[in-house]
């Protein structure tokens, strides 16, 4: 089947759905779904074949994005997988992707690809609290140093950079308090450094997706996904996504293959066919959910602040306008919330815990989970669910309260949403 580009005449939206009608990958021109491998190893037509498959593999004069490579063990490669990173690398504008059994192992492949003993790694404290236990206790056995740094303060960045610094880490909109970090500004500091090696911008897009920001226009090298959320959608499958240069996939491919973590030929099949096709519609719902709850919150009684991009009131509000933005060009804050109940620490604690035990014995548009990006609302308590690894003081000073409360949209009625949450709230300030 001849290759038709279609990269200019349609719009990304359109191409969420139907991709580019062509994969170097499979043909599958008579499919109007792209077809699912199931296999694990691949047949061989003789020694010569599987020696040059293995000669191809990773292989910087072969280039997997031109010619299909000869297809082994599905750990190397295989059809489907490469289909969604083609997908994937197109909605985030880069030039490769390379797809993980989960979010996590995309990050730790991100960091080790690049770094070696006696070198440093530069991060933002507000993370989510596997990528927090990863950097603080696993990363510094390897010989590689770790710098916390608030990287909203490019002063301080500035200082912290010198010559074993290879990576900067951050998210934006960060887990959970959403805070928005600089993307350009962050990179002018980097780039002004003139270092002997280059330094990685690495950003964690997971909260915003490709359809809210594109951090590799914004200065980034390195976007890391977890699958499993928005872009899944579903909340039916993990997985994770490494976007970056051709210059690093084949160090990408081999630390993939060695450390055993790619995404199996199911789970990416079904994101491929149902999470990227109906991301953009269900990223507009929630976000008109997120808009409408987060002005409810703000004005209960029982909420200390409310944290949202959309808000005039976000401290970062006038970069989310400027760095989340969708495809035409629209303000697009994202799905997430966090909100602080009103009392001292102990108390909204009390309050936060009373409220989502009503939410989980009473509520049918809000379930209590700590997954997010999921077509249901999901709330959660960071401090002591997804965040637990970090030390209570160590959530403090990132803006972590014993009180905050997480909230990710669906895409029920916005009403019920509001409904729930108001008996919740109404709940917890009778028990607190």
């Amino acid at each position: 089947m001849k290759k038709r580009n279609f990269k200019n005449d349609y719009h990304k939206e359109t191409r969420l759905i139907h991709g580019d009608f062509y994969s170097v990958h499979w043909d599958y021109k008579d499919h109007m779904t792209p077809p699912i491998s199931s296999s694990a190893a691949f047949r061989l037509e003789s020694a010569e074949r599987g020696a040059e498959g293995f000669i191809q593999f990773a292989n910087p004069e072969f280039d997997r994005h031109k010619k299909q490579p000869i297809l082994i063990y599905e750990r190397l490669d295989e059809p489907s997988r490469s289909m969604l990173e083609d997908n994937l690398a197109l909605q985030e504008e880069g030039e490769c992707a390379v797809a993980f059994a989960t979010g996590m192992a995309a990050i730790t492949c991100s960091i080790l690809s690049i770094l070696k003993s006696g070198d440093s790694i530069i991060a933002h404290p507000t993370l989510y609290g596997c990528t927090y236990s990863l950097l603080a206790n696993w990363i510094p056995n390897l010989g590689i140093n770790v710098k916390w740094v608030d990287l909203k303060d490019t002063n301080k960045l500035s200082k912290a950079i010198d010559e074993s610094v290879k990576i900067v880490y951050l998210e934006t909109p960060s887990n959970p308090t959403l805070e928005i970090i600089d993307l350009k500004k962050v990179r002018d500091v980097i780039d002004s450094k003139k270092s002997k090696e280059k330094i990685y911008l690495i950003v964690d897009n997971t909260f915003a997706t490709p359809y809210c920001q594109r951090p590799l226009n914004l200065g980034a090298d390195i976007v890391v996904h977890s699958l499993t959320k928005d872009i899944g959608g579903f909340g039916t499958d993990m997985g994770g996504a490494w976007i970056g240069p051709k210059e690093l996939e084949n160090r990408v491919l081999l630390f993939r293959k060695d450390f055993g973590s790619p995404l199996s030929a199911k789970n990416s099949w079904q994101i491929l066919v149902y999470g990227l096709p109906t991301l953009a519609i269900r990223v507009k719902k929630q976000m008109e959910s997120a808009m409408e709850v987060a002005k409810f919150l703000e004005t209960h009684p029982l909420v200390e602040k409310v944290i949202y991009p959309g808000l005039k009131s976000h401290p970062q509000y006038e970069i989310a306008k400027k760095q989340m933005v969708s495809c035409d060009g629209e303000f697009a804050p994202g799905i997430m919330i966090y909100f602080v109940l009103k009392g001292k620490p102990e108390k909204a604690q009390k309050r936060g815990r009373a409220m989502m035990n009503h939410i989980a014995g009473n509520a049918l548009a809000i379930t209590l989970a700590v997954s997010l990006g999921n077509i249901r609302t999901l709330v959660e308590h960071p401090s002591s669910m997804t965040h637990a690894p970090i030390p209570i003081e160590r959530q403090l000073k990132a803006g972590i309260e014993p009180g905050g409360i997480r909230i990710s949209l669906g895409i029920e009625n916005v009403k019920d949403i509001i409904k729930d949450l108001s008996k919740a709230l109404e709940y917890a300030r009778d028990k607190g």
